[in-house]
C-alpha cells in the first residue's frame, strides 16, 4: 500500500508517517520500481501500535522502548510495567493539577455571580490583583489555603479570600 492508504487506514497524517520513519519508530518501506514507498501489513500494525500509544499520551521515547520490547518477545516485561507505571504517575499528576485548576477557576467564578458592567466584575478585579502580584481568589497568599505548596499555581481555592471592591457576587461586603 502507498503512504496515503497507510495514513487513511490508521488515521495518521502523511507527514506524521514520514516523521515516524525519520525518527526510527517506523521502518523504511521498500520502494517500488516507480520510486513510491510500498508499505506492508507490518507497517500498518506498527503504525497502529504507535497511534494507540500516542492516544494514551505516551512520549515517543517510551513508545520506541515498547516497540523494542515488542520486537524482542523474549525480554522481561518488568521494564514494560515500569514504563506504564511511569505514564500512570504522569497522568495522575496531571489529574491532580487539573483538579487544582478546577478549584481555582471555581473560586474565581464565585467572584461574579450576576452579570454587571465589567468595571464592577469581581473576576476582572481578581485577575488584575493577581497581575499586580497580590493574592487573589484563585491564588491565595501563602498561609491562606496554599500552605505546603511550593508552586503558587497549585493552590486550592480559599473560600475566605479577602473581599475586593467591585465584587459582583451580590454578597454584602
Amino acid at each position: 500500500m502507498r503512504i496515503g492508504e497507510l495514513a487513511r487506514a490508521t488515521g495518521v497524517e502523511i507527514e506524521t508517517v514520514r516523521y515516524y520513519e525519520k525518527s526510527g519508530l517506523l521502518p523504511e518501506p521498500a520502494r517500488q520500481a516507480n520510486g513510491y514507498r510500498a508499505y506492508s501489513a507490518r507497517h500498518l500494525e506498527r503504525l497502529a501500535f504507535i497511534r494507540h500509544c500516542r492516544a494514551l499520551d505516551m512520549p515517543l521515547a517510551d513508545i520506541a522502548r515498547l516497540l523494542d520490547f515488542n520486537d524482542h518477545p523474549q525480554s522481561d516485561c518488568g521494564d514494560v510495567n515500569t514504563l506504564i507505571d511511569a505514564q500512570l504517575a504522569r497522568v495522575r499528576a496531571r489529574l491532580a493539577s487539573m483538579h487544582a485548576l478546577e478549584a481555582q477557576l471555581a473560586a474565581l467564578r464565585a467572584r461574579c455571580r450576576e452579570p454587571h458592567a465589567t468595571q464592577e466584575c469581581g473576576i476582572l478585579h481578581e485577575l488584575v490583583a493577581a497581575a499586580h502580584g497580590e493574592a487573589c481568589a484563585c491564588h491565595p497568599a501563602p498561609g491562606r489555603g496554599g500552605a505546603g505548596h511550593a508552586d503558587p499555581r497549585v493552590f486550592a481555592a480559599d473560600a475566605e479570600a479577602p473581599e475586593r471592591p467591585g465584587r459582583c457576587d451580590n454578597q454584602a461586603g
